[in-house]
């Protein structure tokens, strides 16, 4: 399963339902021992991700989703979701069967997705989880207190982050696309799909620097000259 996913088309069937959606804005991206998604709903901007990680059978996926979000909504209880994996020409599709929601009604949800990631590997690859984030601007200081998570794979780069505005209000916001390295300390993201607009297709130059092989730092300059600082922690299975 290790690679990056584009989900094709999303259909749900029940006694009651029969529909399938194909404009998705989804990727999925399984690392050797993590898995993660992330989607937003282009017209209002409704985002959501989880992560977990994830086990193979025959014909099988078991994927052990440890956090989730989902708009103002977050979700740190563990759930396992077995997945009937069939392979594509393009892909792979999936069906999780017996799925309930809160009424009580019983559904299928199947999932195509098609297969985009590709052959690099580099030290970033893997799943990762925010520790420390804060802002600097001349000799001012500012520390942020969000959640966050990360993954790099297959030449693919995906974050979702959580945090509270002033009301005390949750927000989930995401952000996927492609990544290059272009240095031994350097990463340049590319951003296809994201919650922001400021982020949205645009191009990101990162300063990295490795602690070991289980964590990192990347430093990046703002528009407004500020310097953002994000320091990372390997997600170990």
């Amino acid at each position: 399963m290790p690679g990056a996913y584009k989900m094709l088309t999303f259909s749900i069937k029940s006694d009651k339902l029969d529909t399938s959606y194909n404009n998705m804005n989804q990727l999925k991206i399984y690392t050797g021992d993590h898995m993660m998604y992330a989607n937003v709903n282009a017209p209002d901007s409704v985002s959501s991700f989880g992560i977990g990680s994830y086990s193979t059978g025959k014909d099988t996926v078991t994927e052990n989703i440890f956090y989730s979000a989902n708009d103002t909504i977050i979700n740190e209880k563990s759930a396992s979701y077995t997945l009937a994996i069939k392979t594509t020409e393009k892909g792979y599709e999936q069906i999780i069967t017996g799925m309930q929601n809160n009424t009580g009604d019983k559904f299928d949800l199947k999932e195509t997705y098609e297969s985009t990631g590709l052959t690099v590997t580099t030290p970033l690859d893997g799943a990762w989880k925010l520790v420390k984030r804060y802002q600097v601007r001349g000799k001012d200081t500012t520390i942020n207190n969000s959640t966050e998570f990360k993954i790099y794979y297959a030449g693919y780069c995906m974050w979702g982050t959580n945090w509270k505005d002033t009301a005390n209000k949750i927000h989930t916001g995401i952000g996927y696309g492609t990544f290059t390295m272009t240095g031994n300390n350097k990463v340049k993201e590319s951003m296809k799909v994201s919650t922001f607009a400021d982020v949205r297709g645009h191009d990101f130059d990162i300063d990295i620097e490795m602690s070991g092989k289980d964590g990192f730092k990347q430093t990046m300059i703002e528009p407004d000259g500020s310097i953002a600082v994000e320091i990372f922690e390997r997600l170990k299975k």
